[in-house]
Formats: structure tokens, C-alpha cells, sequence
């Protein structure tokens, strides 16, 4: 589980890295999104890359508009279970 504070996140949005993810997830369709998502279910290795990753693509989600409160409270992600995108809701669906 990622937390973050707000003062985190701010210096976060303005690194070099998250930026270069998240140009990357603004070219890539839903589908495509979910499947970066599930690959990180179930790593536990932590480094500060993965971090600008997983805010970027979380951040990607909530731009267009998708519900994520399924795996991110606003300050946590959880990446405990694979998701997939309810098209219907607009929204992560936890499986299993």
C-alpha cells in the first residue's frame, strides 16, 4: 500500500519520471491501463520509480474520470487484488 501527503504528491507531479509515466498512460487505452494495473499486483518491491508510476497511473484513471475508490482512498493505493474496468459504472471493479 502507497501513502502519500499532499506535500508528497505535489513534489511528486513535478518530477521528471512521473511525468514521462504519465505521457505514457495518456497514450494507452482502458484496457491497457488495467493490465499495467495488474502487473503490480503482488509486488512487494518498493523504490521511488514505482512510486512516480503508480501515482501517474492512478492519476491517468481519475482524468478521465474513472472511479478508483475500489484501490485508492486518496492517499493510499492498494494493489492487493487484480481490477477491471466496469464500463457500464465508469469505475475499478476488484476481482475475486
Amino acid at each position: 500500500m502507497v501513502v502519500l501527503t499532499s506535500k508528497t504528491f505535489q513534489i511528486m507531479q513535478q518530477h521528471i519520471y512521473y511525468t514521462k509515466f504519465a505521457l505514457q498512460f495518456a497514450d494507452m487505452q482502458i484496457p491497457e491501463l488495467v493490465t499495467v494495473f495488474n502487473h503490480q499486483v503482488g509486488n512487494t518491491g518498493w523504490t521511488g520509480m514505482r512510486a512516480y508510476h503508480d501515482q501517474a497511473l492512478i492519476d491517468e484513471f481519475l482524468r478521465r474520470g474513472i472511479d478508483v475508490s475500489a484501490v485508492f482512498d486518496g492517499k493510499s493505493i492498494s494493489f492487493a487484488h487484480p481490477v477491471s474496468y466496469d464500463i457500464t459504472d465508469n469505475r475499478l471493479t476488484i476481482i475475486g
